[in-house]
């Protein structure tokens, strides 16, 4: 063999064990990445564990009060606001927090829906208002939030008012609606509800019991996130082939059956 084969085969094998060096390095650098964003992922969940302990410590350090519901509250332990017709063949009930952004996206889809069925009186719907977005980022907004829509219920505004808190939703990570001032100041786009009694329920925190109340069901009841909406039982919130136009069609068809 040539001094020339020699040193191109030497040469060869050189370049074979710089390229295997560079290989283990890199695989030790992936192992590395895996096992730091594991590491990443613990900590964001024993994150979110804090979070919850902190907030679930501070509710259970507040002050009990009576569970006031809001007038003309109905179901058990009258957690349900209701809005359309007792009467109605068909009933959706609705989970939901004032701060969570997916359900004003759901109720700016559906609400003309809802409106058009609830006013032709084929359809109730029962409201529950939770504080869920308060117990994952911390803050009061979706309490306060919850007991001024159903300070609005004590004066019989609540789906205008509700209506209008959606339409001024801050951010999630906003907490604007711990704020009174700031929901008394909405009252005003809802004709006739900017009183003293509304100010006064919603200072007072007069329905917070009931919101902890309807936040304690709705854990009870198995669900895990807003909005849950429920249709004869069905989540058709989980229905991705769902749209106003079908939910219209379903409960005109139960109202002809």
């Amino acid at each position: 063999m040539s001094e020339k084969n020699r040193d191109g085969k030497r040469t060869a094998r050189e370049r074979l064990a710089v390229e295997r060096d560079k290989q283990k390095a890199a695989d030790k650098r992936r192992r590395t990445l895996v096992v730091g964003a594991s590491i990443v992922c613990v900590l964001g969940l024993a994150a979110v564990i804090g979070v919850l302990a902190a907030n679930a410590g501070k509710e259970s350090s507040e002050k009990a009060g009576p569970v006031v519901a809001p007038s003309g509250a109905q179901g058990k332990d009258s957690l349900a606001i209701p809005v359309g017709k007792d009467g109605a063949k068909s009933t959706l009930t609705i989970w939901e927090d004032m701060r969570c952004p997916a359900c004003q996206a759901f109720e700016v889809a559906y609400r003309p829906t809802l409106h058009q069925l609830a006013d032709s009186g084929k359809l109730r719907i029962e409201y529950h208002m939770v504080r869920l977005i308060d117990a994952n980022l911390g803050g009061t907004g979706s309490l306060r939030a919850a007991n001024a829509v159903a300070c609005a219920q004590d004066a019989g505004k609540f789906r205008d008012y509700h209506d209008a808190l959606y339409a001024n939703q801050p951010k999630e990570t906003d907490d604007a609606f711990a704020d009174n001032a700031k929901l008394i100041s909405l009252s005003g786009k809802v004709g006739g509800l900017d009183t003293p009694a509304f100010q006064k329920c919603v200072k007072n925190g007069t329905h917070d019991s009931w919101v902890n109340k309807a936040q304690k069901a709705f854990q009870g009841g198995g669900f895990t996130g807003t909005p849950t909406v429920l249709l004869g039982g069905k989540n058709i919130y989980q229905d991705q082939t769902m749209t106003p136009a079908k939910l219209k069609q379903m409960v005109e068809d139960a109202n002809r059956g």
